[in-house]
């Protein structure tokens, strides 16, 4: 039998680096240290992130609690090398599902795996993360690095992010008193945000253009930094109106399933939202992803936000005060549409107007 064979093998010939790892903590620590709030202060590295509710300010609080990913738009993240904004996105997708339920987010934590820990991308990675935690207002208290050979190839990662917010009881949203002639309003979106992306790489490949040419539809901007701009965080100005109006009646995230999947979600089964699609902004993305992709509009409006990251449903007499409550906070907001009476059967969004692409 040779003697020649390497004993000895460590966990780093297997292709996990642990000093990568703990780099990466020491290098992140300032990032996460910038997101604490009331309710938390401590230092990552324990075994788990602890939250103080009565700190927070809470005295009867329910708990509301989302996870979600970036999708595909990592794709062009990791093709176009910029990994700055992604972690904006990750947190985004989380706290605007608990802001439409009128939870304050309080907490989050992310899963960042990848094939080879390089530790400067992943600081870049969390740093976008810390971004987003103090745009929401919510604390970075843990999460979690795996380096996973063999499981992503090299240069490829994957993100997934958990969000727990709070609302003190009998505040949840959506209330239980929407109404046949309340008003519909739309909150603009920054672009694509983190939905439909798969289709989106797909019609860039049939655009010819690379990630560095220059955007079509954004001057001075490269088409990959273009599509990366992340998704806007509505928790501030949808919390103070929140608590200075008392008049917001429902909430919807617009994500995957546009219009059609994501509005019926907060609605009772006997009203549907009349969206008068001629109010839509359609930003330029948009209009060029339709263009050179031959996207009908009806599949633009269950792929993408078109434009509209969020809808607020309000009683008639309140749409001035919230509207002025919002943009005070630097929304954008358009009248959309309204409640109308749904027949059994019939869907939760109905359309009137065309949409201008």
């Amino acid at each position: 039998m040779s003697q020649s064979r390497k004993n000895g093998l460590t966990y780093s010939d297997a292709g996990v680096d642990i000093d990568a790892g703990n780099l990466l903590v020491e290098k992140i620590k300032p990032a996460v240290r910038s997101t604490r709030r009331p309710g938390a202060d401590g230092e990552i590295g324990g075994f788990g992130g602890l939250f103080d509710l009565k700190a927070a300010g809470f005295t009867d609080p329910v708990l509301v609690a989302a996870n979600d990913g970036v999708g595909t738009k990592l794709k062009i993240a990791i093709d176009a090398n910029y990994h700055d904004t992604v972690g904006i996105d990750l947190v985004a997708m989380c706290v605007n599902d608990l802001v439409v339920q009128g939870a304050e987010p309080l907490f989050f934590l992310d899963y960042f795996a990848t094939g080879k820990l390089d530790p400067d991308q992943g600081a870049a990675i969390v740093g976008g993360i810390a971004a987003g935690c103090r745009d929401a207002g919510c604390a970075l208290i843990g999460g979690e690095t795996a380096e996973m050979p063999g499981m992503y190839s090299h240069g490829d990662y994957d993100l997934a992010g958990f969000a727990v917010g709070a609302a003190e009881r009998g505040q949840l949203l959506p209330s239980g008193d929407i109404a046949e002639g309340d008003i519909i309003l739309g909150l603009a979106s920054s672009g694509v945000h983190s939905n439909g992306f798969s289709l989106v790489r797909k019609i860039v490949e049939l655009s010819g253009l690379g990630w560095d040419a220059p955007a079509p539809f954004a001057e001075g901007k490269a088409l990959g930094e273009a599509l990366l701009t992340p998704t806007r965080i509505y928790v501030k100005p949808l919390l103070k109106a929140i608590r200075e109006t008392h008049a917001l009646k429902a909430l919807a995230h617009i994500t995957g399933g546009g219009f059609p999947e994501n509005i019926p979600r907060v609605l009772p089964k006997h009203l549907a939202a009349e969206i008068d699609l001629a109010a839509v902004k359609v930003p330029p993305v948009f209009s060029w992803l339709a263009k050179v992709g031959g996207v009908e509009a009806k599949e633009m409006l269950r792929t993408f936000n078109c434009g509209v990251g969020m809808i607020v449903v309000v009683a008639a007499k309140n749409v001035e005060a919230v509207k002025a409550a919002l943009e005070a906070e630097g929304e954008a907001v358009v009248t959309l549409g309204r409640m109308v009476a749904r027949a059994e059967g019939a869907p939760g969004t109905v359309y009137k107007g065309t949409l201008a692409l």
